[in-house]
């Protein structure tokens, strides 16, 4: 996937600000959720910097000072030191949605915006402690591979591709979400972190391929949508425009019948998706263009 096969959205916000201590406390509780899930031992060889105590003895001249236990110094009267177990690096996957869906919204920004913000956070805490970031970028003609790399390489490049913008309308592969994750599980060879960042919409077949991911990796699916995807406004004879498909309807958005029915019907999709993930046990996070995503994100991310 090129960039010519991608462009800005028009009206394009980007993300906003990201606040330094809200990404502090994603990442604390992304490490928690790391180690809760991945299946197997998880802990490294020999002592460092992690957050597990791995043992507390006196103080020897050579030893950090910054990892003098001031509880343990003042009890037994002589100096002590926290060692800890190292934090074995992980690699974290971002499974993102570039189809021409995303370039939609109607309140603070595009849904593509949000996932835009989505995925410089989770690479920005993926490449903490020696960590690396990948990504498999799904929705236009053809699928766009990174692979994983840490620091700051892999936060450039990250950056380079989501500055490409999404697919223009018309062009969508249906089954590129299906797709995407089973490159995913592919290429992601040791247990990781996947995280996948779509609206989930007209996409088909992905269960599968999830739950195969789900069996060795933890697996985070943020699903951004937007207020008007949800209800329509009552303004009369509409036109549109399916930006995937290209395909263009008329409705009249007077009838009280066609909004109830199309409330209906998303309402019914949107528990869909929720009950696949639940079934999966992958962790869902809901976020909408018409609120502070990050604030929302740090929310339910446990």
């Amino acid at each position: 996937m090129s960039a010519r096969l991608l462009e800005p959205p028009a009206a394009r916000q980007g993300p906003g600000p990201v606040a330094q201590p809200l990404v502090e406390a994603i990442d604390l509780s992304l490490s928690r959720l790391v180690v809760r899930t991945l299946p197997g031992e998880r802990r490294a060889v020999g002592l460092g910097a992690g957050t597990e105590l791995a043992q507390l003895r006196p103080y020897q001249i050579g030893d950090d000072v910054r990892h003098i236990d001031p509880a343990a110094t003042a009890r037994t009267g002589q100096a002590h030191v926290r060692l800890h177990v190292p934090e074995r690096s992980v690699t974290t996957w971002l499974v993102l949605d570039v189809s021409p869906s995303m370039a939609f919204g109607t309140a603070q920004r595009l849904k593509a915006d949000v996932a835009e913000g989505v995925a410089l956070v989770f690479g920005r805490v993926g490449v903490r402690r020696a960590g690396s970031v990948g990504l498999v970028a799904f929705g236009a003609a053809a699928p766009r591979v990174l692979p994983p790399r840490g620091s700051r390489p892999g936060m450039v490049a990250l950056r380079r591709v989501l500055a490409e913008g999404v697919a223009p309308d018309g062009r969508h592969d249906t089954d590129g979400l299906a797709n995407a994750l089973r490159r995913a599980g592919r290429l992601a060879r040791q247990p990781g972190l996947v995280v996948l960042i779509s609206d989930f919409r007209d996409q088909h077949h992905w269960e599968r391929p999830l739950g195969s991911l789900r069996m060795r990796h933890s697996v985070i699916a943020v699903e951004i949508s937007d207020p008007r995807e949800q209800e329509l406004p009552s303004v009369g004879h509409l036109a549109m425009i399916d930006p995937e498909s290209g395909e263009r309807i008329e409705i009249d958005t007077s009838s009280e019948r066609v909004r109830r029915r199309f409330a209906e019907l998303e309402r019914e999709r949107r528990a869909a998706v929720a009950r696949e993930l639940r079934r999966l046990r992958v962790d869902h996070v809901s976020l909408s263009t018409a609120e502070d995503w990050l604030v929302a994100l740090g929310r339910q991310v446990r």
